[in-house]
């Protein structure tokens, strides 16, 4: 596993740096001084990634990385604006969620797709995101609920969410059947498709695991409704793992589901 050190912004004030010394204990990794230098020195210099603890957010620099990874929200904002208009989301046709549902992203990644399925099953409802990677839960975590925003339905959905830093398959295996209405799973895109830097930034730094018929069988073994794949247009995964793929023919993905 690659080393991280965690440090400060550039010109850090003493929140800044106490700031960085909590997440250097959470995390159980070195805290480094700044010392006014760039974040590729620092890199370079003790061979790993770095994690930046700043005032508004924590960047994490893969090593040798100058485009950081960072909580936003990203595309849900504009999607949960777009919902509230009565316009149509493809994603919640695919899972078919209903107020009070039981969710888990067994992907979470930037956590925009859990985003809206908290919004959609609401306060009664439970959403689980599971991140193999501790860094990128941990971002994402202190993301979700302490990312600023006037947009109230925007903040409970992001602050429902529960992150659990866990491999996907080895937390399916702990679960009952049946357990979640709906499983989901966005596995690391085998071609590009997001746009955002942030999404590049991710697959640099994240861990990335390929689909499996374990991992699709443990998935519809805990699905009580149906299990929901994400996947390139090109992808076999949909074939291959028999889910029932819904074509959308202006988009570079495509959603599959498997019924129970």
């Amino acid at each position: 596993m690659q080393r991280i050190i965690v440090t400060t912004a550039g010109r850090p004030d003493e929140e800044s740096y106490q700031l960085a010394k909590q997440v250097s204990e959470d995390l159980g990794v070195p805290f480094i001084p700044r010392k006014k230098r760039s974040i590729s020195k620092i890199s370079l210099l003790y061979e790993a990634n770095v994690l930046v603890a700043g005032k508004n957010r924590l960047e994490y620099y893969g090593k040798g990385s100058h485009m950081p990874f960072f909580f936003h929200p990203d595309t849900a904002a504009f999607r949960l604006k777009r919902l509230k208009r009565g316009e149509s989301e493809p994603f919640l046709e695919a899972c078919a969620l209903q107020s009070s549902d039981s969710f888990l992203d067994c992907t979470l990644g930037v956590g925009s797709d859990a985003i809206i399925a908290s919004y959609a099953v609401g306060e009664k409802g439970k959403v689980i995101g599971l991140e193999v990677d501790p860094v990128i839960a941990y971002i994402v975590r202190r993301g979700l609920k302490e990312y600023e925003t006037a947009e109230i339905s925007l903040k409970r959905s992001m602050e429902r969410i529960q992150v659990v830093p866990c491999e996907a398959v080895e937390f399916l295996k702990m679960q009952a059947d049946e357990s979640f209405e709906v499983v989901y799973l966005d596995p690391m895109f085998e071609q590009t498709i997001e746009e955002s830097n942030n999404f590049e930034s991710l697959r640099e730094v994240g861990s990335h695991h390929p689909l499996t018929e374990e991992w699709v069988n443990e998935a519809y073994r805990v699905a009580k409704k149906r299990v929901v794949l994400k996947a390139h247009f090109r992808s076999t995964h949909f074939e291959d793992f028999g889910f029932e793929r819904k074509v959308r023919l202006t988009s570079k993905f495509h959603f599959g589901v498997l019924e129970k």
